[in-house]
């Protein structure tokens, strides 16, 4: 083989084309060079297969580059003392327009999923995440001399909605306003009040509402804890001397200094409640109070007195009054800690089942029971336990005068028509019991009044009912007579839990265990975790009670409470279990108001109640109707959807509440919330801190 030459490698088209190569590289740095003067710092982008985009520095780094007539005759304006950035300049230069534009800077992560569920918090000092927060800051300017300020939003699947920012106070003169009681306009309008309609609901128009937050009154103090209240309160929460005036030498109520004081007596047992309750056991030893009889009713009860000394006996009692001259004696009864609300027997019948209460108590009532055939009699034999005792304390039992007598005889009279047996008279007072069954009904004469009701009557039917002048018939397989006594029955299923109008899967009576199961667990843990037991607990309120598992909850648990269980009218009437149960309650429509007194209540407790409701009633009216009834540093716990939470938690802040929102014991994906609102104390205005 002959080697090759120097002319002949040059013949080979490879090196040629090798060294065409070089050389045209060679002239295009040259030409980057010359024309990148004055710009050392170039970025590129560089990009491969399987890795993401990185940055790297020209190759012309630090080198030094004279283009400073280039600028002079090019730079329209002087470029920002700033550090480079991928963003292009505001105007760009001819020189640099001759390179490709900077690339566009790296896209954002794509946003979350609009169905994800977010988890917020705080990290605590170990780095772990925390759900114990505050949503939004508590307004220290919170003062009683705002007005309500909307604000305006619009929603493309409806009108315009109007979000109410912050709720202004309402006057003075309305600290102590009941919005169905004192409708001034609609009592004007009446036919006739002879048979106390004033006293009765006349609820305002629908968006005639309360728009405002009803205020204390001056000088309002944080009520004294149970057991204390009981006998004392402090004057300024309940600003009234009429009670004192009218009723002071019969040993209800009288006034030390700045507190109200309350020996336990009443109009027909001045000696003290102790000794009347004793005289009653006394003469009736079947009464049994705390055993056989465990859920009570007294008619006009003045400031409670008879309840508060039957709670020592494990004896609840409703406690009822209409909103009269005697001014205020239920706001009375709640500031002292005793189970009552407003109510009045007039032509409709009273919100409670039939066969409630083991006992009806009317001691100076100013009752007249025999008017019209008895109707008014007739309800509370609606209302009274088979076998169940009406104790009458008046002057017809005890005094002679004529009148009096003539009305004695028409008591008698009635009751033996209406098959009660006269137990038994005895000093001031009277007793009666009501029958187990029909059979002395069916065996009277024809013709007797009053007459049995028809057969469809629903006696459990009571609101905006009007009253029947007629017995109410009685089961005939003895639901409601066959309850065991306290405290077996608040655990054990009652028989009226097969009758009432619901629909279940499952055994009635696993549904009854289970929720009482439920709320054990939860109570247990809000005991634990919330502290329960060391914040004031003593009016209670469960908005929507069910079977009134919760309520037998606080008992399980020992927490030193009562509770008022709420059954809405919206879902299935089962306020007769309740009472079975051995506890209190009333049948309500939240998209009213509720008959109490503002700051009656130190807890409501509302499940599931806004997301059933929230297509019947505007969810701001209830809210400004639990603001009303709840005292100051009081507790409201929401339990309900998540749907539900954010307008919740805006009405919240606008009503000036301390808001919280918590997970359930389901953890953060679990399609419930629990919202905690305080009301917190209010700052009054200077000229009231200065008068």
């Amino acid at each position: 083989m002959k080697p090759f030459s120097n002319c002949d490698s040059l013949k080979n088209p490879s090196i040629f084309k090798i060294s065409a190569f070089i050389l045209i590289s060679l002239s295009f740095f040259y030409l980057g060079k010359h024309w990148s003067d004055g710009y050392p710092q170039l970025i590129f982008f560089t990009e491969t297969r399987y890795s993401p985009p990185s940055v790297s520095m020209s190759p012309n780094h630090d080198n030094p580059f004279n283009v400073s007539s280039l600028i002079e005759q090019n730079l329209t304006r002087a470029a920002p003392e700033k550090a480079l950035s991928s963003a292009p300049a505001p105007t760009a230069s001819p020189i640099l327009s001759s390179f490709p534009p900077h690339p566009p800077p790296l896209p954002s992560p794509p946003p979350p999923p609009s169905n994800s569920l977010h988890r917020f918090g705080i990290v605590n000092e170990n780095g772990t995440m925390a759900d114990e927060f505050e949503v939004g800051n508590l307004d220290l300017e919170f003062t009683e001399n705002w007005e309500n300020e909307i604000e305006n939003g619009t929603d493309t699947s409806g009108p315009i909605k109007i979000t109410i920012k912050k709720f202004a106070f309402c006057p003075q003169n309305m600290g102590e306003y009941i919005p169905c009681l004192d409708n001034v306009a609609a009592i004007k309008k009446l036919k006739s009040t002879e048979k106390g309609e004033k006293f009765e609901r006349h609820c305002p128009d629908v968006g005639e509402g309360l728009n405002c937050l009803v205020p204390a009154p001056k000088g309002y103090r944080t009520p004294i804890p149970w057991p204390r209240s009981r006998d004392e309160v402090w004057f300024r929460n309940v600003p009234h001397t009429r009670l004192v005036e009218d009723k002071g030498g019969q040993n209800w109520i009288s006034r030390d200094k700045d507190k109200f004081r309350f020996p336990g007596g009443g109009t027909q047992f001045i000696h003290g409640a102790t000794e009347y309750l004793d005289h009653i056991s006394k003469i009736v030893p079947d009464v049994a109070f705390g055993s056989h009889t465990r859920v009570v009713l007294d008619i006009g009860c003045g400031v409670a007195s008879f309840g508060a000394y039957l709670l020592s006996r494990n004896v609840v009692t409703m406690s009822i009054a209409p909103k009269d001259v005697h001014e205020n004696q239920i706001q009375f009864a709640l500031e002292r800690g005793v189970p009552a609300m407003v109510a009045a027997f007039s032509t409709r019948r009273l919100l409670y089942p039939s066969q409630a209460f083991d006992l009806i108590h009317c001691s100076r009532c100013r009752i007249n029971w025999t008017r019209d055939d008895g109707v008014l009699l007739l309800e509370v034999d609606r209302m009274l336990r088979a076998g169940g005792y009406f104790a009458w304390a008046a002057q017809p039992v005890y005094k002679h005068e004529e009148a009096l007598e003539r009305q004695w005889e028409e008591m008698i009279n009635l009751t033996t028509r209406l098959c009660w047996e006269f137990v038994k008279k005895d000093g001031y007072i009277a007793i009666w019991k009501k029958p187990m069954n029909n059979s002395c009904y069916l065996s009277r004469d024809s013709g007797v009044k009053p007459p049995l009701c028809d057969v469809d009557d629903d006696p459990d039917k009571v609101w905006y009912v009007d009253l029947k002048p007629c017995i109410t018939r009685l089961p005939e397989n003895g639901f409601g007579r066959n309850v065991t006594t306290w405290p077996a029955r608040l655990h054990s299923p009652p028989d009226r839990l097969q009758s009432i109008q619901y629909d279940a899967y499952i055994s009635r009576n696993e549904l009854f265990r289970a929720e009482s199961k439920y709320w054990n667990e939860i109570i247990e843990s809000y005991v634990r975790v919330l502290h329960w037991k060391k914040i004031r607990l003593r009016n209670v309120m469960d908005m929507r009670a069910g079977f009134g598992g919760f309520a037998a909850a606080l008992i399980d648990n020992k927490l030193d409470s009562w509770v008022m269980n709420v059954v809405p009218l919206s879902g299935p009437n089962t306020l007769p279990v309740i009472y079975d149960r051995g506890l209190l309650g009333v049948l309500h429509d939240w998209c009213e108001p509720f008959d109490t007194y503002p700051r009656t209540y130190d807890l409501l407790h509302a499940a599931g109640l806004f997301s059933s409701e929230m297509k019947r009633c505007n969810m701001s009216t209830i809210m400004l109707e639990m603001e009303r009834i709840l005292r100051p540093g009081g507790h409201v716990y929401i339990r309900d959807t998540i749907a539900v939470m954010d307008e919740l938690q805006a009405i919240g802040k606008a009503m000036g509440w301390h808001v919280t929102l918590r997970h359930t014991s389901e953890g953060p994906h679990a399609s419930y919330r629990i919202l905690v609102g305080e009301k917190r104390p209010r700052k009054r205005k200077l000229q009231d801190v200065l008068s």
